[in-house]
């Protein structure tokens, strides 16, 4: 258990599912923490405190919450964690609340997040690749599915001076009980969770089925194992260096292990949401054509899921 005297301040800028589940781990294991989201969320946090439904406790964690970006002016550490079209408004509202030493850090779908923070803000973040099966069940309530870990590391274009911090940042989420890997090709692990993404996330959405019984319908998971490979040709075209494991088989047996939990595009979708495909498939999409690399399933899936946002929105 931390003490608010030795511990980071750590606010989360877009307390989503994704947000509120990282971030409640923290703050159960004392650290202070700052949730900063939408009013329906923060209304419901501050009368009732955040309520954990995982799959190992359900608890009520009491932590602080906020609206607005200039919350995280005293935090040591912003988990910024906002949807990936949204990521140059939120990055350039949050950078004058920043203070110098703050370590921003990126929990988002997509591998070009970083990249669009630094230019919006003018200062280095830190990538993070989320694994973990949550939706926000209600306001100020996170229900948790599956998985619930992080992968992090410096890409090879940062200062060498962020391996220390990314050390530091495993090292706090570790003594949340949140399991966090130091990468040295935090790149291919970006990418990497990017295939895994594409498989998945279209599929979920447009069928309404969790990723487990996707993968466990043959047709379905054909479909999945093809757009997995196109993804993994185009990381090649652009000369990622992927890690060693089979990424197709990988992902299947991830779909398994995560049962009834749907895809973050399929809850989009369900609330009648913008989805971030155009960072996941669309961004394929757009990569292969750069690169010259056929992706037909991924153009498929991605225009039928844009569509569908269509249609949705009337």
């Amino acid at each position: 258990m931390h003490t608010d005297a030795e511990s980071p301040r750590i606010a989360v800028f877009g307390a989503g599912a994704v947000g509120c589940y990282f971030g409640g781990m923290l703050a159960r294991a004392g650290l202070p923490v700052t949730l900063i989201g939408r009013a329906q969320h923060v209304e419901a946090i501050r009368a009732r405190g955040l309520f954990l439904d995982t799959l190992q406790f359900q608890q009520s964690i009491s932590v602080t919450a906020a609206t607005t970006p200039e919350a995280a002016r005293d935090a040591d550490v912003v988990l910024f964690c906002v949807k990936s079209y949204d990521t140059e408004t939120a990055a350039r509202s949050l950078a004058p609340h920043l203070s110098p030493s703050a370590l921003l850090v990126s929990l988002q779908n997509g591998v070009d997040n970083v990249v669009r923070i630094e230019v919006a803000t003018g200062r280095h973040a830190l990538p993070a690749v989320v694994y973990v099966a949550a939706a926000m069940a209600g306001p100020g309530h996170v229900k948790h599915s599956g998985q619930g870990r992080l992968v992090v590391g410096r890409l090879p274009e940062q200062p060498p001076e962020l391996d220390q911090r990314a050390a530091q940042l495993a090292t706090l989420f570790q003594s949340a009980g949140v399991p966090c890997e130091v990468s040295k090709n935090i790149q291919g692990e970006l990418w990497a969770k990017l295939v895994i993404n594409c498989a998945g996330n279209a599929v979920s959405a447009l069928t309404r089925a969790s990723y487990a019984r996707a993968a466990a319908h043959e047709p379905a998971r054909e479909v999945m194992m093809a757009t997995a490979r196109e993804a993994i040709a185009v990381a090649r075209a652009a000369g990622v260096a992927l890690p060693a494991a089979d990424l197709v088989e990988k992902g299947l047996q991830l779909a398994h292990s995560l049962g009834p939990a749907t895809s973050s595009t399929e809850q989009d979708i369900a609330r009648g949401k913008r989805t971030e495909i155009d960072a996941l498939n669309g961004f394929i999409v757009q990569r292969g054509r750069a690169l010259g690399v056929p992706t037909p399933v991924n153009h498929t899936l991605w225009a039928l899921v844009k569509l569908l946002e269509t249609s949705l929105a009337g």
